[in-house]
């Protein structure tokens, strides 16, 4: 075991987990917050996050850091990606059976990843709504995830529209020639998930994978898991990203980028645009404790030492 002050970290199935080294805190530490890498990235990409979270919410989280993708294995498909990952997540719920909430912090292609894998995951409530006569509250309508209540579900410049389209990787220049090519040749050098992400995959003469993940498809509730969670956040990035467009991240055609100003806060500087839904956490009036969380999700992700 080992990690910063404070923490203690160890390799586990499939990942590493990492938790308060207090016993007192890690008695009572119930939220599994599971954070997933990128192409080509690996378990040491949160490192510095998953220390951090842990040190500021002790009696509250524990952190996996998955693995079971890393470097090239994130070449062979968001899909076989996606099943790797819930049985990861499975393997350590039942290692855990004090855990009782779960959220999903996600950089990259990870985000797309992490929604398959939900979508594996997705449980109808075991309880029966007849049982609940009194309370029909949204909490008790949702589903769960692999049986845990489902918080957070946050994606770092996720390509949750695909790669392919005009601006959509933005070190192709916006020159339509140039994204056409590229198109029909990035199998070659990022295999099954760069057609995935390009939407040239039509396995069994079905639709792209990513456009089967906009809805519920067979035995996959890819749609409703996400409606499960309490909360869901996409941080996308404006510019200086290469790779992944602020269209395609934030989940927006182009008519609808928004105007953004050069800083919402003093606390964020890099905060440029927010767009909140009802129900969302404001400061000063949190929907419940767990919102800690996506304060420190917000805290950890503006820090310049998350990612290499």
């Amino acid at each position: 075991m080992g990690g910063l002050e404070g923490v203690c970290t160890e390799e586990s199935v499939g990942g590493t987990d990492v938790w308060s080294a207090s016993d007192a805190a890690a008695s009572t530490a119930d939220h599994l917050v599971v954070m997933v890498h990128g192409i080509l990235g690996s378990t040491t990409d949160w490192k510095f996050a998953a220390d951090q979270f842990v040190r500021m919410l002790p009696d509250k989280v524990i952190v996996h850091c998955s693995e079971r993708n890393m470097h090239k294995l994130t070449l062979d498909g968001v899909d076989i990606m996606g099943e790797r990952l819930a049985a990861e997540v499975l393997e350590v719920i039942d290692r855990r059976p004090e855990i009782r909430k779960i959220s999903f912090i996600a950089h990259s292609v990870g985000g797309l990843v992490a929604r398959y894998a939900i979508g594996r995951l997705y449980r109808l409530r075991k309880k029966p709504l007849e049982d609940l006569p009194n309370d029909t509250s949204d909490d008790n309508l949702r589903g769960t995830i692999g049986g845990l209540e489902a918080m957070n579900f946050i994606t770092v410049a996720t390509p949750h529209l695909g790669s392919r389209g005009n601006k959509q990787v933005p070190f192709l220049f916006g020159v339509i020639a140039i994204e056409k090519v590229a198109s029909l040749v990035i199998h070659w050098i990022f295999r099954r998930t760069g057609r995935h992400l390009f939407l040239t995959d039509n396995d069994d003469g079905n639709p792209p994978l990513l456009q089967r993940m906009v809805d519920d498809w067979d035995d996959l509730y890819f749609m409703s898991a996400l409606e499960a969670f309490k909360r869901r956040v996409a941080y996308s990035n404006v510019g200086y990203d290469h790779i992944v467009g602020w269209r395609t991240s934030s989940i927006r055609r182009n008519s609808e980028l928004p105007k953004w100003e050069d800083s919402l806060s003093q606390k964020y500087p890099h905060i440029v645009y927010e767009e909140r839904s009802k129900g969302e956490c404001t400061n000063g009036s949190p929907i419940d404790a767990d919102c800690d969380m996506l304060e420190a999700a917000r805290e950890c992700l503006m820090s310049a030492d998350v990612f290499p």
